[in-house]
């Protein structure tokens, strides 16, 4: 598989990283490539797809001005639009998971025209302060044990290096993204490795969340998605709830649900001929038969 790397320059100046992969002219934008490169890099087998890392993000510029990121998660909108714009895709297939799956929608809203088809992975609720009912979370006892054990973790990595410390704390952490704690050897990416990700809860918690909380997607809003939509939601999923997958295909016009069982945050890893096979027929213009239409937040 042909792979082609370099940046490209947002319209105010930010050098974003990306990775071509595939020989034809790509019509699939994928963000978060540090996070999701190896886990979507099977769907190029027939399609070429550029994933890029957001600003700040990943192998991206550092940046030191405020005034680049301080509108938040608007800011990643935009950088969509500089990668298609910059690649010459008339009409761009979106593929955005966790955080990026409420990205992806805001894109879609903006820039109706240019949006084909929409696809959300384990997506963060359409209002940030929504609560869903317990079993349509999964406060389990993977979680439980975590957060119970969380406080003298931080302490036991008080005072190491700051790679080392954030290496141990991901191999901890990673265990809540799978179903299966077992299963996350199978998580490869190693985000301690680069200074964007060693400093990425700063920029979370004062930038990237207030700009996510400070949005109210109204009815009309979410009417403005012409695109269709694929959201793809595990069960067991710890850092956004199922509930949100379904919250999501129930307000958008045009969606529809692919509920993966036994899977959490990264179904593509639990679940991958599902998952991948899915995906697969829904950029090929046709609904995947797994998928539902939601009538209710609460599953039948």
């Amino acid at each position: 598989m042909q792979l082609s790397e370099g940046h490209i320059t947002a319209q105010d100046g930010v050098r974003l990283f990306y990775q071509k992969l595939g020989s034809g002219a790509p019509s699939v934008i994928v963000p978060n490539a540090l996070h999701v490169f190896d886990g979507l890099e099977p769907l190029a087998g027939d399609r070429s797809i550029v994933f890029f890392d957001l600003r700040h993000r990943g192998r991206s510029e550092t940046i030191t001005d405020p005034s680049k990121l301080t509108r938040g998660i608007h800011h990643d909108v935009e950088d969509f639009e500089a990668i298609r714009r910059h690649f010459g895709i008339e009409r761009a297939d979106l593929i955005g998971h966790s955080y990026q799956g409420l990205a992806v929608i805001l894109y879609a809203i903006k820039y109706a025209a240019v949006t084909r088809r929409v696809i959300q992975i384990g997506p963060i609720q359409p209002h940030a302060a929504t609560i869903y009912s317990a079993h349509l979370t999964n406060s389990d006892a993977t979680l439980t044990q975590f957060l119970a054990q969380l406080p003298q973790v931080q302490k036991d990595l008080e005072g190491l290096d700051p790679v080392e410390s954030a290496r141990r704390f991901w191999d901890l952490l990673k265990t809540l993204m799978v179903a299966d704690p077992a299963d996350a050897a199978k998580i490869t990416y190693k985000p301690y490795d680069y200074a964007n990700e060693l400093h990425f809860m700063k920029h979370w918690t004062e930038v990237l969340m207030p700009s996510i909380q400070a949005l109210a997607l109204t009815p009309e809003d979410l009417a403005e998605v012409a695109a269709p939509v694929l959201t793809i939601h595990g069960v067991k999923d710890r850092q956004a709830p199922y509930g949100a997958g379904r919250d999501w295909a129930l307000r958008l016009p045009n969606a529809r649900l692919l509920t993966v069982s036994n899977a959490a945050h990264l179904p593509w890893i639990e679940n991958p001929d599902l998952v991948y096979g899915s995906i697969r027929t829904f950029l090929d213009e046709a609904w995947p038969d797994a998928a539902e239409q939601v009538h209710s937040l609460d599953p039948a």
